[in-house]
């Protein structure tokens, strides 16, 4: 007899009251009216452009002529071969690529020490993280006046007079320049990504340590075997943004060296705009717009699926 009973109480309960089951369609309808404003924008300011910019990579569009045609893949063919171009992508790669590996490697050990007990550590947290609260075309300003290659710059003049060195040409020597650029970005970037593995050291637990310690572990032992292989989440999501971040790079060396000395730090972004804003080839840049989308859609996937990897055998 149970079962029937449990049998008769289902189909009972399937069998809701129609003012009930409106009821619920009516709260449906409205949840789902609050996604047509995020839908709309959606569309306006995503699908639209990018379909635009699409359409555009295949034709001679300047702006400025009512007549466009079409040119297949001949704007692609530019881009391949476009010294500009081409040295903006050279200069891209290495800037994404060097500031990554190299405010990890400043960030993580710089978050351990500040995580440590000591004396006004706040105040000391806070004189690492200030870096990154004016924006980069601030910071690129303030840096071009210290390293201003004329005896004016600062940096210029502190080591004249203090080693009587120089002065050098920071921002107007192509090697210099670059080296400066991703210096600057460094120096901006590490602080806040070291409060980020900070947040993260303080998820783990003391205990870890303390076990390690009884069983003699050295503190460069604990941090190899213990605090890093913890630290692969925060890791992963920092190179992520940094990544991103840096393929998409214009105002920092744009406000330092203006893409000079030549093309030494030009980069992509800086050739798009330059391409379509100032030479009024919307074209070309359009086609190289897609380019870089595609790219760094390719990079944010592939960094996505690490870091599920990654998470996966942490869990």
């Amino acid at each position: 007899m149970a079962p029937a009973e449990t049998s008769t109480e289902v189909s009972a309960g399937a069998g809701r009251p129609p003012r009930i089951r409106w009821a619920r369609a009516r709260e449906t309808s409205a949840n789902q009216l609050f996604l047509v404003p995020v839908a709309l924008v959606f569309v306006v300011l995503l699908v639209v452009p990018l379909t635009q910019t699409f359409y555009w990579s295949f034709t001679d569009f300047t702006g400025y002529s009512a007549e466009v045609k079409f040119v297949g893949l001949s704007n692609y063919g530019k881009v391949l071969t476009d010294p500009s171009m081409l040295a903006g992508l050279g200069f891209t790669l290495a800037f994404t690529i060097g500031s990554a590996v190299l405010i990890t490697v400043v960030a993580i050990p710089l978050a351990v020490v500040l995580n440590k007990k000591f004396f006004a550590r706040n105040f000391v947290r806070s004189v690492f993280f200030f870096p990154a609260i004016p924006s980069i075309a601030i910071l690129g300003l303030v840096w071009g006046y210290i390293l201003s290659p004329l005896g004016s710059g600062v940096l210029n003049s502190v080591l004249e007079s203090l080693f009587h060195a120089g002065p050098y040409p920071w921002l107007s020597d192509a090697t210099l320049a670059r080296v400066s650029v991703i210096v600057v970005a460094v120096w901006g970037g590490a602080g806040w990504h070291a409060m980020l593995y900070l947040a993260y050291l303080q998820s783990i637990p003391s205990d870890y340590y303390e076990v390690a310690t009884i069983d003699g572990a050295s503190a460069r032992q604990q941090f190899f075997h213990i605090t890093l292989p913890l630290l692969t989440p925060a890791i992963v999501i920092s190179n992520f943004l940094l990544m991103t971040g840096g393929l998409k790079v214009y105002d920092l060396p744009y406000t330092l060296t203006k893409g000079g000395p030549g093309f030494a730090t030009y980069t992509i972004t800086q050739s798009i705009i330059t391409s379509g804003v100032a030479q009024g080839r919307y074209g070309l840049a359009s086609a190289l717009a897609v380019l870089f989308t595609i790219a760094v859609g390719i990079v944010a996937v592939a960094q996505l699926w690490v870091s599920r990897r990654i998470e996966r055998r942490v869990l």
